[in-house]
């Protein structure tokens, strides 16, 4: 009996032990789509761009984007980097392909903690492997969110509204300071 005992709560503690552990995040899947060819799903580092075949798009678009003057002085301004943000993108997606690269490189520009960044890419679906789409709410992409304490203060989808992701950015971050008087945000 004393066994049966024995045997039945080590069981119970190997499974407990077993189903509380955290689960690992998969970054940087590769899926093979019959009309898109190769293309990335779920969590992505941003090295994963300057691979082959989507360092093609991602580099060119990357290096003769010319940044807004404008919109870069206004945004050097804010305090980007206190904000979080969470770029949702289709790599068979031709506006993914112009809008993401442009991105990347204004916040590499401005000096952005990259470690405040991620990149969920979607399939054709506008699916990721775990659903932060639905959480999100996301129909269309590239679609950039802007957070700050956990709260979206504003996004960019599909494309920015002004014509320049720069200045989108710099009336997303003022209208958070117009809406949150706090002088220590």
């Amino acid at each position: 009996m004393k066994k049966i005992i024995s045997s039945t709560l080590f069981a119970i503690t190997l499974l407990s032990i077993t189903h509380c552990s955290p689960q690992k995040k998969v970054i940087n899947r590769e899926v093979e789509h019959s009309q898109h060819g190769k293309m990335l799903l779920g969590l992505q580092s941003l090295s994963q761009f300057e691979k082959a075949p989507f360092n093609t798009w991602y580099s060119q678009e990357k290096s003769e984007y010319q940044l807004d003057s404008k919109g870069m002085q206004q945004l050097k301004k804010q305090k980007l980097h206190t904000f979080k943000i969470t770029a949702f993108v289709g790599t068979w997606c031709e506006d993914s392909h112009r809008e993401f690269p442009r991105f990347i490189r204004i916040l590499e520009e401005l000096q952005y903690p990259m470690d405040k960044l991620e990149i969920i890419t979607v399939n054709t679906k506008k699916q990721s492997p775990t659903g932060e789409e639905v959480i999100n709410n996301i129909h269309k992409v590239p679609t950039f969110i802007v957070s700050k304490y956990g709260k979206e203060v504003g996004r960019i989808t599909e494309f920015p509204k002004s014509g320049y992701i720069e200045r989108d950015l710099v009336e997303i971050i003022n209208t958070f300071y117009k809406n949150n008087k706090n002088p220590f945000n």
